[in-house]
């Protein structure tokens, strides 16, 4: 299996046509057909369904798309891991998962030292549910994770960051619970919720337990801005960390939940995981202000 033939199969894919992909990768459309027939071959499947005017997916198809995806991916980052060994100076690519949270300003602070330090290391940051940032963690294809739950410690190396994210409820000044002072379980209970799914599963039952299958949930998210433009437009209470949503001037407030829910954050990696040079001082930089 080359990774050049995974490109045209995953252009082929994106593009629901031979011919547009083909075009797009500046190649003929009989060898692109060619290699993709190669490829079912090879693996005994049949990727494509073909009509007359495109083609879809098959089932085998969308999972080898998705690690194709992880593969051509994994292969750009390992050239350019090796491209960095050659620089006399640090350089290289960080690939960080991030969780959503005002206290991820200790990362601010390691990324602003290290482009001062060492400016030619590059940093990209991604935000996903915990299953697939884990399942990335695990391929190699981030280096980091900062999450808001406890791990494997199996599996992985962390550290502790010296702060907590404390939940509550986002919701219009004019909303019916906006005059408390706190939201307690109570109050929620028949009230359209908006929530992370993730969240949804893993922190709400430790505040509510049983009655989590009790709540009305309007609406599950992946993003908070999104779930604040949800709630100032009236759909519904936003279960979120405090800071997330700028309530400051604005048509939203904050009430905090009682009995009061925390979450701790961690910075996380790969046991026995080997470094390229920018990792290393990056995790160097990351003890250093974490203390």
């Amino acid at each position: 299996m080359e990774l050049r033939v995974l490109k045209y199969f995953l252009e082929a894919a994106r593009q629901g046509n031979i011919t547009k992909a083909a075009e797009s990768l500046n190649v003929t459309q009989p060898t692109m057909s060619r290699q993709i027939k190669d490829l079912e071959w090879e693996l005994g499947e049949k990727l494509f369904e073909r009509t007359n005017y495109a083609i879809k997916l098959t089932p085998a198809g969308q999972l080898l798309r998705e690690r194709a995806e992880d593969i051509l991916e994994m292969a750009d980052k390992t050239l350019l891991d090796f491209k960095a060994l050659k620089e006399d100076e640090i350089s290289g690519d960080i690939a960080i998962a991030c969780a959503e949270s005002k206290n991820i300003s200790f990362l601010a602070k390691c990324i602003k030292q290290l482009k001062i330090t060492h400016p030619k290391i590059r940093f990209h940051l991604y935000s996903g549910d915990s299953e697939r940032v884990l399942e990335k963690l695990d391929k190699g294809l981030f280096d980091f994770a900062v999450i808001v739950e406890n791990v494997d410690l199996e599996k992985y190396n962390q550290l502790t960051v010296h702060a907590v994210d404390r939940w509550g409820v986002v919701m219009r000044k004019d909303a019916e619970l906006a005059d408390r002072d706190y939201i307690e379980p109570k109050d929620l209970l028949g009230k359209p919720i908006m929530i992370s799914r993730q969240s949804l599963e893993a922190d709400l039952p430790r505040w509510l337990g049983d009655d989590t299958e009790k709540l009305n949930i309007a609406a599950s998210l992946d993003l908070t801005y999104n779930g604040s433009v949800l709630a100032r437009e009236g759909c519904g209470y936003l279960l979120t960390f405090e800071g997330l949503v700028n309530t400051a001037d604005s048509d939203l407030c904050f009430k905090p939940l009682m009995p009061e829910l925390t979450t701790s954050m961690y910075v996380i990696w790969r046991k026995h995981q080997n470094f390229t040079r920018a990792g290393l001082v990056f995790l160097e930089e990351l003890k250093r202000i974490l203390g």
